[in-house]
């Protein structure tokens, strides 16, 4: 969650473009590193609103297939315990035609040392989650329907939640579009729908925690390998996601949501 700077600063997915084969002159194997002011998954801000470091690297081979590994440091406000997290995925795909292309895949979410048993109030629970995901792509729009194998995110009635929350997905809609020259824009629209709701509303009298997302995203190509980002995210349902708790202090409330501003700077190799 790395060919457009969406993939890993509003979505944060790796290979969210990715082709179903290398060119001639590619190498196989690629590998990135950034730095950005705020890492944002689905328009929900992964470190609390401060900066991430990034870095992984993928493997795409002629015959289709794709993997590879990300990490990016997180907040133990939004991860009890934890501080990094490590994507593991892989795909398969192909060419319909000279315009169309198909993919199917599986995406791990891993955080070491994070677990619900270092926040108060909350017995022992994996933030780890496993999703699988389609993917059809038209010439540079992708539209990808991601499903969790398992709770996602950890959420289920321990954490308030009327039922456990494997099956949630998240519907995205992706495009990129070369402007001139080294200038790219990237856009994003995407849905998360909880199969569970809480089980009791918040303050606020909210039960359904599914929201929308956006994001617009202007790069720069400095170089072949180096490139500077700029761009902005919107996430819905603020009535919920304006007012979420840390796990480290319960008072420590943020808007993890709304409109923020974003600049990446990132290297490819």
């Amino acid at each position: 969650m790395k060919t457009v700077l969406l993939a890993a600063c509003a979505a944060a997915f790796p290979l969210v473009f990715a082709a179903p084969a290398h060119a001639a002159d590619t190498p196989p194997v690629t590998g990135n590193v950034a730095i950005v002011s705020d890492y944002m998954f689905r328009g929900l801000t992964q470190t609390w609103g401060h900066p991430a470091i990034q870095g992984g690297a993928d493997y795409t081979g002629a015959n289709g297939f794709s993997a590879g590994a990300w990490a990016s440091s997180v907040s133990d406000r939004s991860y009890a315990g934890g501080s990094m997290e490590l994507d593991l995925y892989a795909s398969f795909g192909r060419p319909i035609d000279d315009d169309w292309s198909w993919r199917l895949g599986v995406y791990g979410y891993v955080y070491p040392g994070a677990n619900l048993d270092q926040a108060a109030g909350y017995r022992g629970r994996s933030f780890d989650t496993v999703e699988a995901n389609a993917a059809l792509t038209w010439r540079n729009i992708t539209l990808k329907y991601n499903r969790s194998l398992t709770d996602y995110f950890g959420a289920d009635r321990e954490q308030g939640y009327n039922g456990d929350t494997r099956g949630t997905g998240y519907l995205q809609l992706d495009a990129a579009f070369a402007l001139a020259d080294a200038w790219t824009l990237a856009l994003h629209a995407g849905h998360t729908h909880y199969t569970a709701s809480l089980a009791t509303p918040t303050a606020y009298g909210v039960r359904d925690v599914d929201y929308s997302d956006a994001s617009a995203t202007v790069k720069y190509a400095i170089d072949p390998h180096w490139s500077v980002s700029i761009g902005v995210t919107h996430a819905t349902n603020g009535r919920y996601y304006s007012h979420v708790s840390s796990y480290t202090d319960v008072a420590d409330t943020r808007d993890v949501g709304g409109t923020r501003g974003l600049v990446m700077f990132q290297g490819t190799f």
